[in-house]
């Protein structure tokens, strides 16, 4: 780790030098060998944007036409995990704890990270996975000599497109220093919580309000469409009021027009209020409402919607008028 903190020292100087301004020379972040597991609609906007930024990054991602992808915009193709052994900071952007599990601990007979990074390396995962998981990870991590740093993201994927990103972060606090100047890159904020499981919890907190805000704005809806007001009406005055937010904003067209094409699905908001439920019954917190909410959608996924954007509980719980 003193080798690779001593070559981040460097870099870091160079980054806070210029980072007042928009155009940061970031091409000094490529004296690292930086690798990436799994890409999907969130990492592959951040790979790019590390791309365009000079940084060389080797993927590892399952689904060819994605991978394919990749490569054309510059990245190099690592076949496995065990193929990031040298890197000095391996991230990853994986669906559930399952899968971060195999990367971890490996899958028959192909060892994981665990037992495959070098000693000093860095892990950083940004995935919404549970505490639970989280923390066996952390074990094995440390046991291996890999500095871990949780690093979950809340934003969208047009978001990611941007790179106005947040980032939640906790963990080793000298993996935080290595990964801040690449998870610039990628972000407009940036928020280091603890050195622990910090940032899983602080993903549920916003993950809860979010998926909320779902379920109570189609009760409202479908309240005002049967009192005579239109939709659009309704959601130009809303966007207007104290109870405004930039989430309810951002989705507004998508509401009027009916159009639930999935940024975050249904199944997906399921996946992670189980992760919220489960977290709560373990520290033995009452979660009456998210309980209800979580029932919600998997109502609505029981009704055919389980791959729409999580606003179509709006599309579920039905109405009389449409614009």
């Amino acid at each position: 780790m003193r080798f690779l903190m001593s070559r981040l020292t460097f870099v870091t100087s160079v980054l806070e030098k210029d980072r007042a301004g928009m155009d940061h020379n970031l091409t000094m972040l490529d004296r690292l060998k930086i690798g990436w597991i799994g890409a999907g609609k969130m990492g592959g906007p951040m790979i790019r944007n590390l791309l365009r930024q000079g940084v060389s990054v080797a993927v590892t991602e399952p689904v060819t036409d994605t991978a394919a992808a990749l490569v054309s915009a510059g990245a190099t193709t690592a076949m496995s995990p065990t193929d990031h052994a040298q890197s000095d900071i391996v991230f990853a952007t994986v669906p559930n704890d399952q899968v971060l599990t195999a990367i971890i601990f490996g899958q028959g007979d192909m060892p994981g990270l665990a037992a495959s990074l070098r000693r000093g390396a860095v892990f950083v995962e940004m995935s919404t996975v549970s505490p639970d998981c989280s923390a066996r990870v952390a074990v094995a991590l440390a046991d291996a000599g890999v500095a871990y740093l949780r690093a979950p993201l809340s934003g969208s994927t047009a978001l990611a497109e941007q790179a106005t990103l947040t980032i939640l972060a906790s963990g080793d606090k000298e993996a935080w220093a290595a990964a801040e100047p690449y998870l610039a890159v990628m972000s407009a904020r940036r928020f280091y919580l603890g050195h622990g499981e910090e940032a899983r919890y602080m993903k549920l907190v916003l993950n809860t309000l979010v998926g909320a805000t779902s379920a109570i704005l189609a009760e409202a809806l479908a309240l005002g469409e049967a009192g005579g007001l239109s939709r659009s009406a309704i959601m130009e005055v809303v966007s207007e009021s104290a109870v405004a937010s930039p989430l309810l904003k951002y989705k507004t067209g998508a509401i009027v027009a009916n159009d639930f094409s999935p940024a975050f699905s249904v199944a997906q908001m399921i996946k992670d209020f189980t992760l919220i439920n489960t977290a709560a019954v373990a520290h033995d917190v009452p979660q009456d409402v998210t309980g209800l909410i979580l029932q919600q959608y998997r109502d609505a996924a029981e009704a055919g919607l389980k791959d729409e954007d999580f606003f179509a509980l709006v599309k579920w719980r039905g109405g009389t008028l449409r614009d």
